[in-house]
């Protein structure tokens, strides 16, 4: 019987090549789609999660209350960390972590970029890497001690033997004395690093970690075996409230896992709203649609050929084969060809995945594990089954006294079945195409929006080694603005990237004393504003020609929730200094444009300024920024000169939303083929069932377009009906992917319209092409071979 079973399966294929063929490309594309996704799905869901004690490693993440509502942040206080595993028994570990530092390591004549964090003594106790060499318990005791990677010790040393106990120089100031090494950080860690210092190095000179009041660094916490996360929350609450004495009443702490954060790390009012896991499900969901659309040709062009089959079925069920027997039969074949487009499948994939990592910045390895393997094939096992079931049923229902008398004709449920599938697929098509055309007209409008600042030609540098004096800064931007090719130079504290340091410290006339609103609080020197192309849209800069350390300058967000009148001349209190208004801007975007411009304030504190911006001329740049480096080494030697232009650091705020755009095309392109792949075979199998009908009405003198019409007008109405219902749900698709931007382009009207008329032209075009041959057999033929 498998025997027997295997021979027809051949003989069919054989006999049905057209089938056959379409059924194996559209399986094969949809799998190695789906194969891809899964790769990208099942790397972000692998990161953080190597770390073994991950179900109770936690971060500290605040809610504080707003005017404008609950805004949640990943910062806390500097002196969280120390106090928190003395004073609550539920803690094991705990600790308080830097932001990302940048430093220059010197061996020699060797200089080394590298980027790496300070962190409390029990790291590596915490989070799960490998520490290679080195004890656990010393490595980040000594102030004076760094722990490296093997990656960064072997450009160091060119070696990764005999590493602890050397010494580094660090930015050409400190020396630190190396007391481990770990292994490389996974790409799948949301914490990359090179180096480790102690986080009691890190306080050094700052007061400000010193204060419960001010935040900027990060708190992590290893709960004991059995502590209850929700219990220990409800006492945490007021655990800042406390500490500040009722003053900071208005943040509340509570604990997140670590392993949640790369995914779920959004917030809106306080309550967890999604994140990366957004894009996850997005195109996990992509990759079932794609699947099914490549199931419902095989579904289609199987019942379709129904005709072509009678016989056989009427046959077995003739000489005793049960429906039973039938349905496994069918449902071999449907397994059969999407295990055979499993092979091609991982073909194309691997052929796919260089261009895809770079198109996702993965680096994603074609690698089946057990599990993985196991995984792939459960999909193809129910694609397959999916594929097979409806004609399965179908074709193991035909009544073998009817079919054998060649009386079966098709039911007006089975032809609605069969086009309601077709509608099926070009709404997923329609929905594809409309997206790419509403990702793209956003990354559009989010690159050629107006911020409020000249992001062209400026370029950030880092300020760093002897710079950092007041005094070497003045003396450097003087040097860089007499470099042709250097329209005007500055220095700013902030990246123009988003939130960088707030402030809730601002006081003014009528101020609600319950008000607890953060102000973005931004440095700068002279020049700044003229540097950036800032508008002022009151007032004055600060300029050179008077002292402006207790002036400050707001934005329009800032005076209007103030409800200042007239505000230029008027006294508020920062921090409680008086400080004299002396100008407006016109508002201009800090964040991306997901976030609103929020209040913000400028003060004149170029101490405080750690990017240089230099505005740069129009023409040929490459001699003038080698200029600036020659200028950067004169004051720096030693150091390693890097720029990066403002302009592509706004464009890395979208990363995101340009890989959708990019992938939407291969989607959406990918989508319209499997379509029209399938409404190909129908149109073939619909002319052949059709012949008789074609000879006659040549022979009655139809002409070529005539009868391509009439092949055509029934898959024309199935494809309008696919347009009608497939635009309103683009647009509220559309609609909610775009909710999140605060700026956001308008959806116009003739993204719909010419999403419906690309896919019907398709579709035309599929068609026409098939019916146009058709109709061009001689019609002597199509009568005989009927």
């Amino acid at each position: 019987m498998i025997k027997h079973s295997i021979l027809l399966l051949f003989r069919n294929f054989l006999r049905f090549k057209t089938t056959f063929f379409i059924n194996l490309a559209g399986l094969s594309a949809g799998l190695a789609c789906s194969l891809l996704i899964y790769f990208w799905v099942n790397d972000e869901w692998q990161v953080d999660q190597f770390h073994e004690k991950r179900d109770r490693l936690y971060q500290v993440v605040e809610n504080r209350v707003r005017s404008s509502g609950i805004w949640t942040a990943y910062t806390t206080s500097g002196l969280l960390g120390e106090t928190l595993s003395g004073e609550m028994p539920e803690v094991e570990y705990a600790m308080n972590v830097s932001s990302e530092q940048d430093a220059t390591f010197t061996i020699g004549d060797k200089n080394m970029k590298a980027e790496g964090r300070f962190v409390g003594k029990d790291f590596f106790k915490m989070f799960s890497f490998s520490l290679l060499q080195g004890d656990i318990n010393q490595v980040l005791l000594d102030k004076s001690s760094l722990v490296i990677s093997d990656e960064l010790a072997l450009k160091l040393f060119n070696t990764t033997d005999n590493v602890v106990g050397r010494t580094v120089e660090y930015d050409h100031h400190d020396s630190y004395v190396i007391s481990g090494v770990f292994k490389k950080v996974p790409q799948q860690s949301s914490m990359q690093l090179d180096f480790l210092g102690t986080f009691e190095k890190f306080k050094d000179g700052k007061e400000w970690l010193l204060n419960w009041g001010n935040t900027g660094t990060y708190a992590f916490v290893l709960l004991k075996p059995g502590a209850d996360v929700e219990a220990f929350n409800a006492k945490f609450a007021s655990y800042i409230k406390v500490k500040t004495k009722d003053e900071d009443g208005y943040r509340t702490p509570f604990l997140k896992l670590f392993s949640r954060n790369y995914l779920h790390g959004n917030y809106e009012n306080g309550v967890e709203v999604g994140g990366r896991i957004t894009y996850v499900k997005l195109f996990s969901i992509i990759a079932a649609f794609i699947l099914v659309i490549a199931a419902i040709n095989f579904m289609n062009l199987s019942t379709a050929k129904a005709s072509r089959r009678m016989k056989e079925v009427g046959i077995k069920k003739a000489v005793g084969a049960g429906r039973k027997t039938l349905i496994l039969q069918y449902l071999g074949e449907s397994l059969f060809m999407s295990l055979l487009s499993l092979v091609l499948a991982v073909l194309i994939a691997d052929l796919l995945l260089p261009k895809f990592n770079e198109i996702t910045g993965k680096h994603i390895a074609l690698h089946l594990d057990g599990v993985a393997a196991l995984q792939l094939i459960g999909i193809t096992v129910f694609t397959g089954l999916l594929a097979g079931s409806y004609p399965a049923v179908y074709l193991s229902g035909f009544n073998p006294a009817t079919v054998l008398k060649g009386q079966f004709t098709a039911s007006w449920g089975e032809q609605w079945a069969r086009k309601g599938l077709v509608i099926f697929q070009f709404v997923i098509s329609i929905i594809f195409i409309v997206s790419v055309v509403v990702v793209y007209k956003q990354i559009e409008f989010v690159q050629s929006r107006d911020l409020g600042y000249n992001k062209e030609n400026v370029i950030f540098v880092r300020r760093e080694g002897n710079i950092w004096t007041d005094a070497s800064l003045e003396t450097f931007l003087t040097e860089i603005k007499a470099i042709p090719g250097v329209a005007n130079a500055s220095s700013l504290g902030h990246n123009l990237m988003g939130h960088n340091s707030g402030t809730s410290g601002v006081e003014w006339p009528g101020k609600d004393l319950n008000d607890r609103t953060e102000f973005e609080n931004m440095t700068v020197n002279h020049d700044l504003m003229e540097t950036m192309g800032i508008e002022m849209k009151e007032g004055r800069t600060f300029s050179k020609d008077y002292t402006d350390t207790a002036r400050i300058i707001f934005n329009e967000a800032a005076i209007r929730f103030m409800g200042l009148e007239d505000p230029v001349g008027k006294v508020v209190k920062l921090w409680g200094d008086n400080m004299e208004i002396i100008g407006v801007v016109k508002d201009f975007n800090f964040e991306s444009l997901h976030q609103k411009v929020k209040p913000l304030f400028l003060r004149m504190y170029p101490g405080n300024t750690w990017h240089i911006v230099i505005k740069l001329a129009q023409g040929p740049q490459q001699e003038t920024i080698k200029h600036i480096e020659n200028t950067f080494h004169k004051v720096n030697p030693g150091f390693i000169f890097e720029y990066s232009f403002l302009d592509q650091n706004q464009q890395a705020l979208y990363a995101a939303e340009q890989r959708v755009a990019v992938l939407s095309r291969y989607f959406a392109g990918l989508a319209v083929l499997i379509s029209c792949l399938g409404l190909f075979g129908l149109v073939s199998f619909t002319a052949e069932r059709r012949l008789k009908e074609i000879g006659i009405r040549k022979v009655l003198g139809s002409s070529v377009f005539r009868i391509v019409f009439l092949l055509s007008g029934d898959f024309t109405k199935t494809v309008l009906i696919a347009i009608l219902v497939a635009l309103p749900l683009s647009y509220f698709l559309s609609h909610y992917w775009l909710e999140a931007f605060a700026y956001k382009t308008p959806l116009e009207w003739w993204y719909f319209v010419v999403a419906g008329l690309i896919a019907l032209c398709i579709a035309w075009l599929t068609v026409s092409v098939q019916a146009f041959k058709a109709a061009r057999v001689n019609p002597i033929r199509c009568l005989k071979e009927q």
